[in-house]
């Protein structure tokens, strides 16, 4: 029996509003698109987190023998300034304030935004398309909408009829938005009245003069609108119906609800099956935005260089705080809550690095009820993750684990009682868990944790042999400290004795 049919996923859907049990399209096989980067700007910890909670999903698919094919996107046009159907191309904008080309820009950004996906470890895609390497697709969706009386042309731009299409369908069905109650609170915009009607977006926008990007096509010389690109590159790489559709909480409406009207509009199908969005990030309580003054890029978190920051968290810290909490939920950064994931990282890491110096199990009288509880560990883990990907739980089972293997590196005794076969399952999927679905690595500077860790062990490995010791076994300052960096605590007591705990 596979991985996957021993551990069903379930998730929560946007669309339904309901935790379901996953039910691919093609047995064995995931299909998964996730709304990329718009690349006129350094990336933002919000991005960081959304791809991150998505990287973990892939992974977890993966590991439990699913076929993946992991679409995400480059925005490289038509993303207007205000995300409105008027006014500047992002990428263009910044192009003329730069004084760059705009495809220099597109590089420039999309070079610096692989550069922070690689440092987080978060993993590239199957497939990465861009906006402009798919125009023609685009064109052609267009041509199908129109076709099927949801779409017209206006001077040279075509709007995607939201009217016309509710008719029929149910624009607000993602968002749990009223097309009368949108239309309520909807005030006219200078430029828009080329539109219908106010909700009316743009699939196709007619260049002005001086608009740096623009392309040939049977309405005019323009440039496509932004939810466009994702309708067809789903379509294309995907199909007419796919299997999960993610971003952030951010994009759920508009650009989300425009690629389901657009994707019925053309194929009568609104793409995916189910719909995932990853939550917004605080600092200390208070939403993360350039306007509070409490928002810091990628590169400010990690040298520590802000006014908010105590100093500087290593990438696998910020990657494993990030894993603290549900994809779902809001996320708030301190410096309290960073210094604890930094001391929780190192633990995990630590346990997980004497793995390989534990001698072999099952070299004597098997215990049958300690294998099976540590074995149950890691099924806890692998349940607390196919429950809508909850790291936090699932960690939580792991820590768990670390634990044993520290007592099993203190006393060997331990773990020769240990089934083997269950013993190599454990080891098998705790690294696997940590490496390949949480993306956790080792860090230079969790090494020097590593190195106290295994010096003070084998201090307490001599300990052990002896419930308590003599105030005259003098322990070194080193040995202390080494002690002490690896959670152990030396405590002195009544009576001229001194034990020792682990936290």
């Amino acid at each position: 029996m596979s991985l996957y049919e021993q551990f069903p996923v379930t998730l929560t859907n946007s669309l339904t509003k309901k935790k379901e049990q996953f039910e691919p399209v093609v047995a064995g096989h995931v299909g998964i698109y996730v709304c990329g980067p718009t690349v006129y700007s350094d990336v933002h910890l919000g991005n960081v987190r959304t791809f991150q909670s998505f990287d973990v999903i892939v992974r977890y698919f993966k590991y439990l023998g699913y076929k993946v094919r992991y679409v995400r996107n480059i925005t490289d046009v038509g993303h207007l300034v205000g995300d409105v159907d008027d006014g500047e191309d992002k990428i263009a904008k910044r192009a003329r304030l730069e004084a760059l080309e705009p495809m220099e820009i597109v590089q420039k950004y999309t070079n610096g935004f692989h550069d922070v996906m690689r440092l987080f470890n978060i993993q590239p895609p199957s497939i990465e398309p861009t906006a402009t390497g798919h125009i023609v697709e685009q064109i052609e969706f267009i041509k199908k909408i129109i076709d099927n009386g949801y779409a017209y042309e206006k001077d040279g731009s075509v709007y995607f009829d939201v009217r016309k299409y509710n008719e029929s369908n149910n624009y607000g069905e993602l968002s749990g938005r009223n097309v009368d109650e949108m239309l309520s609170n909807t005030r006219e915009l200078a430029g828009q009245d080329q539109k219908e009607d106010p909700l009316d977006f743009a699939l196709w926008k007619k260049a002005e003069g001086g608009h740096l990007m623009h392309w040939p096509s049977p309405w005019s010389e323009g440039f496509p609108g932004w939810h466009l690109e994702c309708s067809a590159m789903s379509t294309k790489y995907l199909g007419q119906i796919f299997d999960i559709h993610g971003g952030g909480m951010d994009l759920k409406f508009p650009h989300h609800e425009a690629e389901i009207a657009q994707n019925k509009g053309c194929c009568q199908k609104g793409g995916a099956n189910y719909w995932m969005h990853g939550n917004m990030l605080t600092v200390n309580g208070r939403k993360m935005a350039k306007s509070e003054g409490n928002g810091f890029t990628p590169e400010e978190l990690l040298t520590g260089n802000h006014k908010l920051l105590e100093r500087g968290y290593s990438a696998m810290t910020v990657r494993f705080f990030m894993l603290m909490s549900h994809y779902a939920s809001t996320l708030d950064f301190s410096n309290a809550a960073l210094q604890a994931a930094e001391k929780g990282y190192k633990r995990l890491m630590a346990s997980f690095a004497l793995l390989d110096k534990l001698p072999e199990a099952g070299t004597t009288t098997i215990n049958e009820v300690r294998s099976n509880e540590l074995k149950s560990l890691i099924n806890d883990a692998f349940l607390n993750l196919s429950d809508d990907f909850n790291t936090a739980k699932a960690l939580a089972s792991l820590f768990e684990v670390g634990s044993r293997i520290n007592t099993f590196y203190q006393d060997p005794d331990q773990l020769a009682e240990m089934d083997k076969e269950a013993w190599d399952y454990v080891m098998t999927h705790f690294k696997g868990i940590i490496t390949e679905v949480l993306g956790l690595r080792q860090e230079a500077e969790a090494s020097g944790s590593n190195s106290a860790l295994e010096g003070a062990m084998s201090v307490l490995i001599e300990l052990r042999k002896h419930a308590k010791f003599s105030k005259n076994y003098e322990l070194s300052d080193k040995i202390r400290d080494d002690l002490k960096a690896a959670g152990i605590q030396i405590k002195d007591e009544k009576g001229g004795e001194m034990s020792y705990t682990i936290d």
